[in-house]
């Protein structure tokens, strides 16, 4: 996975939406474990601290759980919920764009993340 940080918000938010895009993008999957805060600090070039808050945040926001002393793991909720992710489908769809164009479009994305 690549990492590229835009320095428009804090690097604990950027990297907290990051993972929560991975795991609304299936890159990721429930029961996953996430990096170590400091494999994690190491990997993308930041200050542990900053791993662990966005850790924090996604954690509230129900996206990991925190098991002590085993790791971060990405929780079973977040596969239960694809609202959002099938009204973009549909608005898509809405748009004129054809399931073979969208088809393509999720292949270039995952061939990229691969």
């Amino acid at each position: 996975m690549k990492w590229n940080f835009s320095g428009e918000r804090d690097v604990y938010l950027e990297i907290a939406e990051q993972y929560k895009k991975y795991v609304s993008l299936g890159l990721l999957l429930p029961g996953e474990r996430l990096p170590s805060v400091r494999t994690a600090a190491i990997e993308l070039g930041v200050n542990p601290n900053t791993v662990a808050r966005a850790y924090s945040l996604l954690e509230e926001e129900g996206v990991v759980t925190s098991i002590p002393k085993k790791g971060i793991y990405v929780t079973d909720r977040v596969s239960e919920d694809h609202d959002e992710e099938k009204r973009l489908l549909s608005a898509l769809r809405e748009k004129g764009i054809s399931k073979e164009v969208l088809l393509n479009w999720i292949e270039e994305v995952y061939e990229k993340h691969d």
